[in-house]
């Protein structure tokens, strides 16, 4: 009876052990670090909208058609976004997340995770893209400015996790200029982010920031961002 007690104590032992360690870590979901603010608050899409067509289409429209148009892809949103457990889970279906705001300089945090063949990107300013993609397809890591055509597309490193697990983008955007940290290695370095809706045109300076997709399961958490001054600002 004592030889097969011991064992017991220790499984539950190790089966408490992971449960705190876990709810630990749910805890900590979703809460900014020092000077940033959450642009996901765990539970709902507050703060956040449907993608309408793109910069130059929606700029072309009057008030009355970009709010029709608007209503139109906030209710497409809530069938394909849904929240699980702090977690914003895409379906496959449908179009882009997007911030509700517009933003001009910044860092940014985001936790992503995709599943084998998985495709998708941020788009910063309105406009594509820092890479998210399934390394074993396409034999290039994630990170890279992956529509740029005059300047570097691809990432500096290779620093993905396994598919399945999460990784960490860390991005700064100032001016035209982009640096990407994958899971903390540096991947993109002062790079110039093309305009890709308007070639001779340099990256707008205010746009929303796009959780983009190409119809896979994505999931996104830990999405925090803190405004950085403008030349206008200093």
């Amino acid at each position: 009876m004592k030889s097969c007690y011991v064992p017991r104590l220790f499984l539950c032992l190790f089966i408490c052990l992971m449960s705190s360690t876990s709810s630990a870590d749910d805890k900590n979901l979703n809460v900014p670090p020092s000077g940033f603010k959450a642009l996901f608050n765990g539970k709902d899409l507050t703060g956040w909208k449907g993608l309408v067509a793109n910069p130059v289409k929606r700029a072309q429209m009057t008030d009355k058609e970009l709010k029709a148009a608007q209503k139109k892809a906030d209710q497409r949103i809530q069938k394909h976004w849904k929240i699980v457990d702090g977690v914003i889970v895409f379906d496959g279906k449908g179009k882009s997340l997007c911030t509700a705001k517009d933003y001009s300089n910044f860092e940014m945090y985001v936790d992503w995770k995709i599943k084998p063949m998985g495709d998708s990107g941020i788009y910063l300013r309105g406009s594509p893209q820092v890479q998210i993609w399934d390394t074993n397809q396409h034999k290039i890591g994630s990170g890279g400015l992956y529509n740029n055509k005059k300047n570097p597309s691809k990432p500096i490193a290779m620093a993905d996790h396994p598919i399945g697990e999460w990784n960490t983008f860390r991005i700064r955007m100032v001016g035209e200029k982009v640096s990407v940290w994958l899971n903390g290695k540096l991947v993109v370095d002062r790079t110039i982010l093309e305009n890709y809706w308007e070639r001779g045109k340099p990256i707008y300076r205010k746009g929303q920031i796009e959780l983009q997709n190409h119809g896979n399961t994505l999931y996104f958490r830990n999405i925090y961002i803190k405004e950085l001054p403008t030349e206008s600002d200093s």
